[in-house]
């Protein structure tokens, strides 16, 4: 329980000064004004946005579906957050675009809707026309986006964690079935996650369907972002974990030609996937991103090698098997715990900032949901260490009696089920707005 009341403690410290919440990409204004009704129909239309946007992540479409060309304004200061875009003929003097703009952070795509009538046409409708509700992304891509992801971590978790607890705990398990089974299972879906979260990011941000995640189109566009960047070079990532899975399962892991590989690929698989969070938010962008890189890490040793244990080395029973291996994954678990739960209040503090961002923003209602969960994951995990302390010497006496191993199996089970929660709401923390 140590833990939790320092997690608490910290947590309070921490987000006692009162700091503001950063948010996405929002409209400031535009020209013509949403709503006015200009004496001539204007030949474009100019964004104003809260911050720099890159052209290739900004989209105005017309009511119809026709997209609207956008270019940088010729005068002007701050021009990086001014968009000016072209103008056609109205339809019956009234003009509708809908624009959209994806974060160049996080991906995440704001929307909205700008309507004004020229002076004629408002006087023939009397200006009472009524107005359409902005857009905004499809539900059901929006939730396909969060299993993506959540699928994402997950494959991350096991293959991160499994690798290293094969290479620094297990050798053996190399060479066993359950083993090899999780970590190929791990590389195709953290694969294949990757391929359809770029597909449906695409989806998002064009504001379109489920379908529109399946048309290279819709790839071709999302590769022109910053996220459609980081999301190709997370591909290619997994494909050269390819290389270091193969090697692994050949018996290289020993190998320090295999360690280099290995760890490059660790690297580079972590930080694409917290390239697309909201870490860099806040004044302080790098220890956000160290702080980031580090709480993934810490949750990819505890999980994957969690997963490991309960599925390739509990079912085995072999008594000397886990008298070497269980008391090296509780040392390397207590330490990825300290680091994400230190990581965790440095993302706190870099993301939200303060008691009122915590308390009245829907992310910092998930936030707290999720530092909830994972309270009950440490208590679970502190019976786990409480058996391997007590329970597990008597245990290789009794050659791996079932009874006697059994209440370390429930406390495994309890603790990896709660960690999918965890992972759940952390796929849903990186699409929600942390609010101002």
């Amino acid at each position: 329980m140590r833990p939790l009341l320092v997690l608490a403690a910290l947590l309070c410290a921490l987000l006692g000064a009162a700091q503001p919440a950063w948010a996405h990409t929002q409209l400031v204004s535009s020209s013509p004004k949403d709503g006015a009704t200009p004496a001539k129909a204007p030949d474009h239309l100019t964004l104003t946005f809260d911050e720099a946007v890159d052209l290739a992540d900004v989209r105005v479409l017309t009511v119809d579906g026709d997209r609207l060309p956008v270019s940088r304004p010729s005068k002007g200061t701050a021009k990086d957050k001014v968009v000016r875009v072209a103008l056609g003929s109205p339809a019956e003097g009234r003009f509708a675009i809908v624009w959209s703009v994806v974060d160049e952070e996080d991906g995440h795509a704001s929307s909205g809707r700008v309507t004004f009538t020229v002076g004629a046409a408002a006087a023939r409708t009397g200006g009472d026309e009524a107005r359409a509700a902005a857009p905004a992304p499809s539900p059901s891509v929006r939730e396909g986006l969060v299993a993506a992801r959540w699928a994402g971590y997950l494959a991350l978790a096991l293959f991160v964690g499994g690798l290293a607890f094969v290479a620094l705990l297990w050798p053996g398990g190399a060479y066993e079935p359950r083993a090899r089974a999780l970590l190929g299972l791990a590389w195709t879906v953290g694969l294949l996650a990757t391929v359809a979260a770029a597909g449906l990011q695409g989806a998002y941000a064009s504001l379109g369907g489920l379908r529109d995640a399946l048309r290279p189109a819709t790839y071709a566009d999302v590769l022109a972002t910053e996220p459609g960047v980081v999301l190709a070079a997370r591909g290619l990532m997994w494909v050269l974990a390819a290389v270091v899975l193969a090697a692994l399962l050949q018996g290289a892991a020993r190998s320090p030609g295999w360690r280099v590989g290995a760890l490059a690929v660790t690297f580079g698989l972590l930080r694409t996937t917290g390239m697309t969070g909201h870490n860099s938010e806040g004044g302080e962008p790098t220890w956000g991103a160290v702080a980031d890189f580090v709480h993934l890490l810490g949750a990819a040793l505890w999980i994957g090698g969690l997963a490991m244990l309960a599925l390739a080395v509990l079912p085995r029973r072999r008594v000397a098997e886990l008298a070497e291996v269980v008391p090296g994954y509780a040392r390397l678990a207590a330490l990825s715990v300290t680091g994400i739960v230190i990581a965790g209040l440095v993302l706190a503090w870099q993301v939200v900032g303060s008691f009122d961002g915590l308390l009245h923003t829907s992310y910092g209602h998930l936030l707290l949901v999720k530092t909830t969960v994972l309270g009950c994951v440490l208590v679970a995990a502190y019976a786990s260490r409480q058996w391997v302390r007590t329970r597990l010497d008597l245990a290789v006496l009794l050659r791996g009696d079932a009874a006697t191993v059994r209440p370390f199996g429930y406390s495994v089970a309890a603790e990896t089920g709660l960690v999918l929660v965890v992972l759940a709401v952390t796929s849903l923390l990186v699409t929600a707005d942390p609010g101002r």
